[in-house]
């Protein structure tokens, strides 16, 4: 499959995935069998499902072809360049290119003074009055080339906005920006820019993410902290006719170079390899260039050779407009493609499909618990029916006394579970203590205040690192609160079971796993690029400070307030299947003393009651045969995800 079919059946299946769960949170509200918990949980999973998207990070120095690979392998079919191609920088901030039906085509640009706020990009998206906006046509090239070209405007100012602005400054141009003869800076105009754009692919949740340069990845921490990390493939471009430079190579150590699974999804591509096509050499020796090119890059920068592509964006970007697939099949592109489509979104399927998995079964496993009880309840109800048929007034007195010690006893029952369901709630606050916003903000202000009294270099590096091991302790403490929930509700759920005959498996796990794993590449990329003797040693205190808080701890505090969410929904997962067969159990209960009520009061209520129980019965046997065919669909859905897709 090409990227635009892979693309294209990815937002299918999700798209038919999230029609099977509306359908599923309909049929719940038309049986009766939704509760709130249940109800928020499917709302959930449905708007993830249908906001969610991928994203592709293009990174490179300038003059590379980036924005002309982008064209090649995303917009060729606009018939024209979408981005700005050009000798030179074309482009001068990060921009990302993304569709929201919410908004008209534009071009949204944050001016760069906004960087010496110490304000994260983040923060700046909640207001739009920052923003300059542009509009175009879409169906105008003209109009969009116009409105796109303002990514590459610049200005010059004074060496102490520049340094203001986070830019470092260098009269050799070597590690920083030159001065010209009157002492000016050329910064970019623009700190950041999207592009909301009505392509297809963008329509199905494609996001690029376009980041010039080693200064612009510099200057911006939010990118190496935060939109670098969370992208779901890195594309790595240089250019064939000058090789991996020192810039490059800095570019790919300090900020884009990853181990582990992060490693899979970076791709370094070789582009301008048409400047090798000088019509003196055969087809054979300019391939066996192309192959010694590769070959050097893949030591240089230390990847296997089949994760470096070697390609000509602009001649595959013109062979795709002019129809021409000889020329086509010669700037290589399609096998660049062919990797994007064949692991990204694979890939991401398997990620989102395994999301949808653990929340939807459980929240089948719970309406099945529920019906599965209903259902025993029927039948043993039947049964007791059954056998008073003929029995005199004092047998079914017998029975109906024997009923009522069981209700008795089920409320003491029920009774000492609302103790223990203090000490539950008890520890259900503490863990969202630990997570929530007010220990966060607490850590926060302790870090704060011990970075702007410490008086050395040593003592920020230590109050950095503290904060760091506190994010740990928190996800560690929050890591035993909740195998200690989770032995209570077990003995509780065993109890029940065991002593009432109760329909309850066993409470599903929640791990902080992830947020670890979070917390941990937040700290990797913390190391590697603000916590260097060099930034500590040149960065003035107080900037260090508002860095650090803008960049980093903005982060964290995000990871806390997803993993409080998360364990929010998971503590009313696991008490809710209990307290509802609960309440099925005491309704159950009481049906049976009022059947042998109507039975001792009226001989023909027998023949009544026993109709309505059978009828009861079969509803509840449809009800179990509709809900496998929801689970059916699901699992059917699912293992599509869990399947490698066909080349």
């Amino acid at each position: 499959m090409s990227l635009v079919q892979q693309f294209s059946a990815y937002s299918d299946w999700r798209s038919s995935l999230a029609d099977t769960l509306t359908r599923l949170g309909g049929w719940l509200a038309e049986q009766d069998l939704a509760d709130t918990a249940s109800r928020a949980q499917l709302d959930a999973l449905h708007e993830r499902l249908l906001g969610d998207r991928l994203t592709v990070a293009f990174v490179a120095e300038f003059s590379r072809g980036k924005s002309e690979l982008i064209n090649a392998i995303f917009f060729a079919d606009c018939g024209a360049r979408v981005l700005p191609s050009s000798a030179g920088r074309t482009t001068m901030c990060p921009t990302e290119i993304l569709f929201d039906p919410a908004k008209l085509p534009c071009i949204e640009l944050l001016p760069i003074e906004t960087r010496a706020a110490n304000t994260t990009i983040a923060e700046y998206r909640r207001y739009p009055d920052q923003w300059r906006r542009f509009t175009f046509d879409p169906g105008f090239a003209a109009t969009i080339q116009s409105a796109l070209s303002r990514v590459g405007e610049r200005k010059a100012v004074s060496r102490q906005d520049a340094r203001r602005m986070g830019f470092a400054i260098d009269p050799n141009g070597q590690s920083g920006l030159a001065p010209d003869a009157e002492g000016r800076v050329e910064v970019p105009a623009w700190r950041h820019a999207v592009i909301n754009f009505p392509h297809p692919l963008l329509r199905q949740g494609l996001v690029i993410l376009d980041t010039p340069g080693l200064n612009a990845i510099g200057a911006e921490p939010e990118l190496t902290l935060s939109l670098l990390p969370a992208a779901h493939a890195v594309v790595f471009v240089l250019a064939a006719d000058a090789g991996v430079t020192r810039t490059d190579l800095d570019v790919w150590r300090d900020h884009l170079r990853a181990a582990g699974e992060q490693a899979h999804g970076r791709i370094v591509v070789l582009n301008k390899i048409d400047g090798l096509w000088d019509g003196l050499r055969a087809p054979e020796e300019v391939d066996s260039e192309i192959d010694r090119q590769i070959d050097i890059v893949a030591r240089t920068l230390a990847v296997p050779l089949d994760r470096v592509f070697a390609v000509s964006a602009q001649k595959g970007l013109l062979a795709k407009v002019s129809g021409d697939a000889q020329l086509l099949e010669r700037s290589r592109i399609a096998r660049l493609e062919q990797v994007l489509s064949s692991e990204l979104l694979p890939a991401k399927r398997r990620i989102v499909g395994e999301d949808v998995r653990r929340d939807a079964e459980g929240i089948l496993r719970e309406v099945r618990e529920l019906l599965d009880a209903r259902h025993a309840g029927a039948a043993e109800q039947l049964a007791e029916l059954a056998r008073v048929r003929g029995r005199n007034r004092d047998v079914i007195e017998y029975m109906a006394r024997k009923i009522a010690l069981d209700r008795k006893e089920f409320e003491q029952a029920v009774h000492r579970y609302h103790a223990v369901r203090s000490v539950f709630a008890g520890l259900s606050n503490r863990l969202l203590a630990r997570l929530g916003s007010d220990a966060q903000r607490a850590a926060a202000r302790r870090t704060r205040e011990e970075m702007l009294a410490a008086t050395f270099s040593i003592g920020l590096r230590a109050t950095m690192a503290r904060y760091f091991a506190g994010l740990h302790e928190a996800l560690a403490a929050s890591e035993s609160d909740i195998d200690e929930i989770l032995r209570m509700l077990k003995a509780m759920y065993r109890r029940f079971v065991v002593e009432h005959a109760l329909k309850l498996g066993e409470p599903p796990r929640f791990s902080t796993r992830r947020y670890e794993q979070r917390i941990a590449r937040l700290e990797e990329a913390f190391n590697r690029h603000l916590n260097r003797p060099v930034s500590i040693l040149t960065m003035e205190k107080r900037a260090l400070t508002e860095k650090f808080f803008e960049t980093v701890v903005t982060q964290a505090r995000g990871t806390f307030a997803i993993a409080a969410r998360d364990a929010e929904g998971w503590l009313r997962a696991v008490a809710g299947p209990l307290e509802t067969q609960l309440r099925e159990h005491q309704a159950q209960l009481r049906r049976r003393q009022e059947n042998l009520d109507r039975v001792n009061e009226a001989a023909g209520a027998l023949e009544a009651r026993l109709a309505e129980l059978r009828e009861t019965e079969a509803r509840l046997a449809v009800q179990l045969a509709e809900l496998a065919e929801f689970g059916a669909a699901l699992n059917g859905s699912l293992q599509v995800a869990a399947e490698p897709a066909a080349a």
